[in-house]
């Protein structure tokens, strides 16, 4: 006989010995009186000396495609499943229970019901037999057509036959899979069982030890709590067995290929114990004395189950145990030196609290949350007032915890606390006290904000409001200023309450505020408090603050460092306030006063002028009305400022204008383009039909103090008007940050004048502007025939510059902003520009693009590299490390180990740039991939020791009594812990004589603790 069509190809021959067995016991007189009988007695028949694997090859495209039935193959086996021999009636039941699992979605549903009445009967035999039984029923249990009441049938006969803990794994695993398959899909019947069910399964999952089981048996009682089987009178015996487990005790073998990790089984297993209230009395117990455990793990865990166990408890469930929760968590706050430990105890305290005030209470029910408030506040209050103040922070936390469960648990604690704390305030006289009682203070102040300012009469804030504000404001003035930086913080949470205390004394808010703004170190907080204040209380700022920080900038002392300072912590001041519109329209005019006014000085007051407004643009971009307000004052002023210097400079070029300094231009940039990015598209087309005129034909009406001497001619030839081109950057700035959507007049004329001036212009700050402002508008420039032609000018410009000349250079910057090129500029390419190319400033970026660019150059990189002469080796260096440098670091990862030997080669450079990028690289593949680090480490080690000593790493020393200078750190992956001598790679110098007299001569070289002397190891 052959085989059928397309199984002429059979795979070789695996265990022959099944189906010769199999054949043995097999005769075809059973299906003589069908020709599909014949068929699988052919396939049977044939198979001899072939796998069971090609058994079923052979067999169940048979049944899928109607060849013959199940049944039939069943009869086929006949004698075989009759077999005396344990071991050959389970082979028989193996293949048939593996072509039920390949075909169980083709079953009749008359012959589910004879499969499922005979492997219910095969329960009964033998023990060798019964796992390829459970294989057939695990098919079964997915059939779609099972009839009802078999789900039930074949669990009971599981239930009663099966002793499953003695079977293996997978075995074991299959009953669990069994009962999770009908639980899935015939909840109503499984539940019709009652609590037999739940008996049932806790005999099944009784003594599991298999983490891989357990994971299912813990989700199947997850599942029987959650859809509400009958637990019945088995609730104790449910928790028993699954509470055993607790607290976990795991660690995964080596090389695990199941992955299951200890905190997965944690996980689960707190899901378990932590679903039902019925669990309470059995549960709070063994919570209680793994508190109380010498191991912290134990301790977590269950401090974090108790955290989770009361989402779903209410009073009932946890009366009887609150004293004794108390006392554990209490205690392990007093006493515990682990962080870890700490938050978690404080966290279940906040949960107990919050688990108390959810309950309803009638009439006749005691209010615990009332009495375990009062258990906490008696344990905890009178610590307060300790002279020591030793157990103050311990007390506060536990305090706090617990008021910030509820409103309601807020209230009874701080009608006891804040008073108590306001009077040891008065009480104690030093600073470094008062400070602790302040913070103690702000915490219940903050816990405030999560309901907001509640106006009642039983409000505590309320009643006290006037001492808590003495007290802030009496830390304001502290000579402290670790107690003036807490007063700060608790001012502006009291602001952010609306305290109308506050409210109604701006003069002493302000004042408070006002003063830390201009005296370190204070005055970075106080500038933090006064921005979240501001928005709160606008007027209070414009009418008190400002005006004080306009005075001081307008005094006419002598200019002295500290004046210095004063200043520029008052321009500082001026932009943190700037948060609300209405202020906004104070600060810009005194900081554009200033501007002015410092305009004649040197270019670092202006640059610190600069840096206050750009702080104030970026604070007005979410709001409409302050952004188009800032826009129309600064942009144009900025402007005006700008062309009138220009053209004093064109005039009198010996005056050396401050403004024109390329860092005042620069520091300019992000303010007009801050000012412009979030600009509606109405206002935006507004705003540039004023300034792209003002460029390209001199068109200054619109500008403040237009009365300019001569005409602004900034793309006219000519040496007089060099000052006028550098002001492109300001025009860079405004046309590149506009919306894509925005049109932009004369843009064809626009781009040409800006090409042939990046192309012609000596100046390289000019040059390099006009090629960034030209790369912007191109890439927001709309596809089509228009593109080409000023992408076509564009090559016809650059190409003929590139040759040896004196426009090499402004050719070169020119591509590098629209293409590839030089080494250094692959950094360019690669990096995000901050000023043109990037999201905020709506240029196009490419999803991807810097992977596309990495697999279309770093190939020629290399193949350049390799045939390239020494002295231009490491221009190919630079750029690919500049490349793989701005890589995202999961693709780095990835494409780092084939470029690992250029990396190592390009350790060995004397460039410092590339000696940094390269590190850079190496870092997180040292992180990521220790597997292929390893196979270098040798190399990669000594080229490390070799940097140390490099030169180009080493780093100016401040000043200190030892004379050698600190190298640049390396990655800290390769840090040694103690002293490597055993490793002649890490420390080649560990058997020169010095290491005998009892010092370590690796020192120097490797961040590693000092080495314990000659005989150390």
């Amino acid at each position: 006989m052959s085989l059928p069509a397309g199984l002429e190809a059979a795979p070789p021959a695996e265990c022959t010995w099944l189906l010769r067995c199999l054949a043995r016991c097999w005769h075809p007189g059973s299906l003589s009186c069908c020709g599909a009988g014949k068929g699988v007695w052919q396939c049977l028949t044939d198979g001899l000396g072939v796998s069971l694997v090609h058994s079923l090859y052979l067999l169940s495209p048979g049944v899928k495609d109607g060849s013959w039935t199940v049944l039939q193959l069943v009869e086929a086996l006949g004698s075989c499943l009759e077999n005396t021999d344990p071991r050959t009636r389970g082979r028989g039941i193996q293949l048939l229970s593996q072509v039920l699992l390949q075909c169980y979605s083709l079953l009749q549903e008359k012959e589910v019901l004879h499969l499922v009445l005979f492997y219910e009967n095969r329960l009964q035999d033998h023990h060798l037999v019964i796992p390829s039984v459970l294989q057939g029923l695990r098919a079964l249990s997915m059939c779609e057509v099972l009839s009802p009441g078999l789900a039930v049938s074949v669990l009971r006969a599981i239930f009663q036959e099966v002793h499953v803990q003695s079977l293996l794994q997978l075995d074991r695993h299959t009953v669990y899979s069994i009962i999770t398959n009908f639980m899935g899909t015939r909840e109503e019947e499984l539940k019709g069982l009652g609590a037999d069910f739940t008996f049932g399964f806790i005999q099944v999952m009784d003594g599991e030890k298999d983490p891989r089981n357990l994971l299912v048996a813990f989700q199947i009682v997850r599942d029987l709590i959650a859809k509400s089987y009958a637990l019945g009178p088995f609730v104790e015996e449910l928790f028993e067995v699954t509470s055993c487990y607790f607290p976990i005790d795991f660690t995964p073998p080596p090389n695990d290929p199941h992955g299951i990790q200890r905190e997965d089984l944690i996980l689960s297993l707190r899901a378990v114990l932590a679903s039902t209230p019925q669990f309470a009395e059995f549960l709070l117990p063994l919570l209680i004395e793994k508190m109380d455990s010498d191991l912290q793990s134990a301790k977590l865990d269950s401090l974090q189950t108790l955290t989770a166990c009361c989402a779903i408890y209410g009073q009932k469930e946890l009366q009887e145990f609150l004293p004794s929760l108390w006392s554990s968590l209490r205690r392990e706050v007093f006493q515990t030196a682990s962080e870890k430990v700490e938050a978690e105890c404080l966290a279940a305290l906040h949960a107990l609290s919050a688990c108390l005030s959810r309950s309803v209470l009638s009439s006749d029910t005691e209010d615990l949350l009332d009495s375990f408030l009062s258990s906490i506040l008696q344990d905890c209050r009178h610590h307060l007032c300790e002279p020591d103040m030793k157990l103050v922070w311990p007390s506060a936390k536990l305090l706090q915890a617990a008021a910030g469960a509820s409103l309601r648990s807020y209230h009874r604690v701080t009608c006891s606390v804040l008073p108590l704390l306001l009077e040891q305030y008065t009480k104690h006289p030093q600073s470094s006290q008062r400070r602790t009682i302040l913070e103690m203070l702000l915490g219940f102040l903050e816990l405030q904000q999560k309901w907001g300012y509640v106006e009642e009469d039983g409000s505590t804030l309320l009643s006290l409001q006037a001492q808590v504000c003495s007290v802030v404001f009496s830390a304001l003035t502290d000579p402290s200023v670790q107690l003036q930086l807490v007063g700060i913080r608790a001012l502006t949470v009291l602001g952010s309450l609306s305290v109308q205390l506050v409210y109604k004394q701006p003069r002493v808010c302000s004042a408070h505020i006002t003063l830390p703004t201009l005296f370190p170190p204070g005055s970075e907080a106080a500038m933090e408090a006064a921005g979240s204040l501001a928005p709160i209380y606008p007027k209070v700022f414009s009418g008190r603050m400002v005006p004080r920080l306009e005075e001081e900038l307008q005094s006419g002392r002598e200019s002295s460092r500290d004046h210095c300072s004063l200043q520029q912590r008052c321009l500082q001041a001026l932009a943190a306030v700037s948060t609300h519109t209405s202020i906004v329209r104070e600060t810009v005019p005194v900081l554009l006063q200033h501007l002015r006014k410092v305009e004649a000085g040197n270019a670092q007051d202006m640059v610190s002028v600069c840096q206050s407004l750009h702080r104030v643009a970026l604070q007005c971009q979410q709001d409409a009305e302050g952004c188009w307000y800032y826009h129309e004052t600064v942009v144009p002023c900025l402007l005006a400022m700008a062309v009138q210097a220009a053209m004093q400079e064109s005039a009198h070029p010996l005056l050396g204008k401050a403004l024109l300094e390329e860092e005042v231009l620069a520091a300019m940039v992000p303010i007009i383009s801050a000012a412009t990015t979030h600009l509606s598209p109405e206002l935006a087309a507004q705003s540039v039909s004023h300034v792209v005129p003002l460029f390209l034909d001199g068109e200054v009406s619109f500008l403040p103090q237009n009365s300019f001497p001569c005409t602004f001619q900034p793309f006219e030839d000519g040496e007089c008007l060099e000052a006028q081109r550098r002001l492109v950057a300001l025009l860079m700035a405004f046309v590149c940050s506009l919306p894509r959507d925005v049109a932009i007049p004369q843009q064809e004329r626009l781009l040409r004048e800006l090409l042939v001036l990046s192309c012609s212009c000596n100046c390289p700050f000019t040059a390099t502007t006009a090629a960034k402002c030209f790369a912007g508008l191109v890439n927001k420039h709309p596809a089509g025939q228009q593109l080409d032609e000023i992408l076509q000018l564009a090559v016809n410009r650059i190409e003929p510059g590139l040759a040896e000349g004196p426009r090499q250079m402004q050719a070169l910057t020119l591509l590098l902003w629209l293409g590839p090129a030089a080494a250094d500029g692959f950094s360019l390419l690669m990096a995000e520009s901050p000023d043109v190319l990037h999201k905020g400033c709506h240029a196009d970026v490419r999803i991807m693009f810097r992977q596309r660019f990495f697999t279309d150059n770093v190939p020629k990189l290399v193949q350049g590299f390799h045939g390239a002469g020494p002295d231009v080796k490491a221009n190919y260096l630079k750029g690919l490390s500049h490349v793989l440098n701005h890589l995202p670091k999961p693709v780095l990862v990835t494409e780092l180990p084939t470029l690992l030997s250029l990396l190592l080669e390009a350790l060995s450079c004397s460039d410092r740039v590339v000696q940094l990028s390269t590190l850079s690289c190496l870092q997180p593949l040292l992180l990521e991939a220790p597997q292929i680090m390893s196979l270098h480490v040798d190399t990669l080690v000594t080229k490390f020791l070799g940097l140390t000593s490099s030169p180009a790493m080493v780093r100016v020393p401040p000043p200190s009594p030892s004379p050698r200078p600190s190298p640049l750190p390396l990655p800290s992956p390769l840090s040694v812990p103690g002293c490597p001598h055993r490793r002649p790679a890490l420390c080649p110098r560990a058997y020169q004589p010095a290491h005998n007299s009892g010092k370590c001569s690796c020192s120097g070289l490797l961040p590693a603790p000092p080495c314990r002397g000659a005989g150390g190891s």
